[in-house]
């Protein structure tokens, strides 16, 4: 029997979550879906300049697990620029911050909560 997810903490939800490509025609042929784990181990690694082991502290789980979060991550980026498609942050297993702690990266936000399966806001990843 396979080890359950664990949810993965995250600061807040990205203020944009669709991009498209400025280009001639009116649709994208493709949308790549890049979940919200995802988009917070680019934050953290990208934006905030963390290391993994770092941004696994920050989202409670194994450097391992950001390293493959975050290969995947770039992995759909790529291909989002080379192919031209559109791009959506949606999904993922993760839950947000809530309570008062020191561990939050975040500049806007200090507080963190750990993840309980109640509170987890677990969706399908496309």
């Amino acid at each position: 029997m396979p080890r359950p997810i664990k949810c993965r903490s995250v600061c807040r939800l990205p203020k944009v979550r669709e991009f498209r490509p400025a280009s001639d025609s009116p649709v994208c042929a493709k949308t790549v879906t890049l979940t919200v784990d995802e988009y917070e181990s680019i934050r953290l690694i990208d934006h905030e300049g963390l290391s993994q082991e770092e941004c696994g502290a920050y989202m409670q789980i194994a450097r391992t697990t950001v390293q493959q979060i975050y290969n995947n991550a770039r992995r759909k980026i790529a291909d989002v620029l080379v192919s031209g498609s559109a791009l959506k942050i949606e999904g993922g297993n993760y839950t947000l911050c809530r309570e008062h702690s020191s561990c939050c990266s975040c500049s806007d936000c200090l507080r963190r909560r750990r993840c309980q399966n109640a509170h987890c806001k677990t969706e399908e990843t496309i």
